[in-house]
């Protein structure tokens, strides 16, 4: 019987004892373990969110997969609570913002959903890719005579905020007062926090909001080759796109495309300097202009630390039987894909990062109908922004140690707040 190779290194244990405590500040730090505990004695978990909500944990990758794409499970917080009378999250009042493609269901999600979905078909983001080559090596110019970095703030973060605004159209004038916008979203967001967040992120939603409808109202008498120009015209061509359907897709676009792309090059380079052999790997291969590796690295990167944690929220509209747990009517389900993409029923030695994995259906991106439409364009950046760094300055070297780095917290996405490098 052939007997396979010992792991090249541990694999997550889970943690022992009672139910961990999920969303603290030292879980977010690592939620490995607590994640390997759900999977074993409690994959489908009710558990009460820092805000206050209860909702279902699935962890386990056979249920993660069957729910993301069960028609049951509706994406309109409407359905919120339905059984008891209540409905609505935190933010509801926020209802011109929550027409967009991760808040609802089909027909109308299919139709808005074919409205861009050109914008990000593998061939129309390909004629990004002299732009996003531009941002990124004009970025690592601006530090890498420092001999130090912060590789989020300086690289991360400006790397797909610039490359979606130029996809919408926003001016170049323009496009700073979104990154500092977005750094507002990003330094203020709350732990465990659904729908909208309060305060410093109230007021960037609120001043994106106002720039987009004003935005839109500019280009309906000059439009150019641009998204916000396509969901114009398409509004005026029977389409039935609203002004406020039209911002409110530009606005989950941005938020959506920017945020999640940081983090998946933020951890992606992350695991990269405290995986050196995987690294040295990717490097060799780069060395010789190949780009094969890069390309499954990616795909391995987005399964092993990925930047969306838990995948945005689900109501059931009907009960329903998720692993070996009865769903009620109008309870929020929330897939944990982080969890779901280390369950070693499915994947050979999860807790491994090994670049060259080829069995890899991880669910980074989601699955079934809501699956990101930004994927292309997400796996364009990250994989230019590592070739590139790891070309350009080959001798990166962390320069904190793991312990001290600080992750943001929060609900849905995961990424570090910092991550200083140095180089010569």
């Amino acid at each position: 019987m052939h007997k396979p190779p010992a792991p090249l290194e541990p694999a997550v244990e889970p943690l022992s004892g009672p139910a961990p405590e999920l969303f603290s500040w030292e879980f977010a730090a690592d939620p490995y373990p607590a994640y390997a505990w759900l999977r074993e004695h409690a994959p489908v978990h009710r558990t009460t969110l820092p805000s206050g909500v209860e909702a279902w944990l699935v962890t386990r990758y056979p249920d993660a997969r069957q729910a993301l794409a069960d028609t049951r499970l509706s994406k309109n917080p409407v359905n919120h609570g339905r059984s008891s009378g209540r409905t609505g999250i935190p933010g509801e009042r926020d209802a011109d913002l929550m027409t967009h493609l991760l808040n609802i269901d089909p027909p109308d999600h299919t139709r808005l959903r074919r409205l861009v979905s050109k914008a990000f078909t593998p061939r129309t983001v390909a004629t990004f890719e002299p732009r996003v080559r531009e941002i990124t090596d004009r970025l690592i110019d601006g530090f890498a005579a420092n001999g130090s970095a912060d590789l989020i703030h300086e690289f991360a973060f400006p790397l797909p905020i610039y490359a979606i605004c130029d996809l919408l159209g926003v001016p170049a004038e323009d496009q700073d007062d979104f990154r500092d916008w977005a750094g507002m979203m990003l330094r203020h967001q709350k732990p465990g926090q659904p729908g909208v967040p309060r305060g410093g992120v109230g007021r960037a939603v609120k001043k994106i909001r106002g720039y987009l409808a004003e935005l839109i109202h500019r280009k309906r008498a000059d439009l150019g080759d641009d998204l916000i120009s396509e969901l114009i015209r398409a509004s005026d061509h029977g389409e039935h796109l609203t002004e406020n359907e039209a911002a409110a897709m530009a606005f989950i676009l941005l938020f959506a495309g920017f945020e999640t792309t940081v983090n998946l090059i933020g951890n992606g380079l992350y695991a990269l300097l405290t995986h050196p052999e995987q690294r040295a790997r990717l490097q060799s291969s780069l060395a010789r202009g190949e780009t094969a590796l890069l390309a499954t690295a990616v795909e391995e990167l987005l399964r092993y630390d990925g930047p969306v944690e838990l995948a945005t929220w689900r109501y059931a509209t009907t009960p329903l039987t998720l692993g070996d747990q009865e769903i009620n009517t109008g309870d929020p389900v929330l897939v944990v894909l982080a969890a779901a993409d280390r369950d070693p029923s499915r994947f050979d030695r999860p807790d491994l990062l090994d670049l060259t994995r080829r069995d890899n259906p991880h669910l980074g991106f989601g699955h079934g109908i809501h699956y990101c439409i930004g994927a292309p364009l997400a796996r364009l950046e990250a994989q230019y922004a590592l070739a590139a760094l790891l070309r350009r300055l080959p001798d990166l070297t962390l320069a904190a140690e793991p312990a001290d780095l600080r992750w943001r917290g929060g609900l849905i996405m995961r990424g570090l707040r910092q991550l200083p490098v140095n180089f010569s």
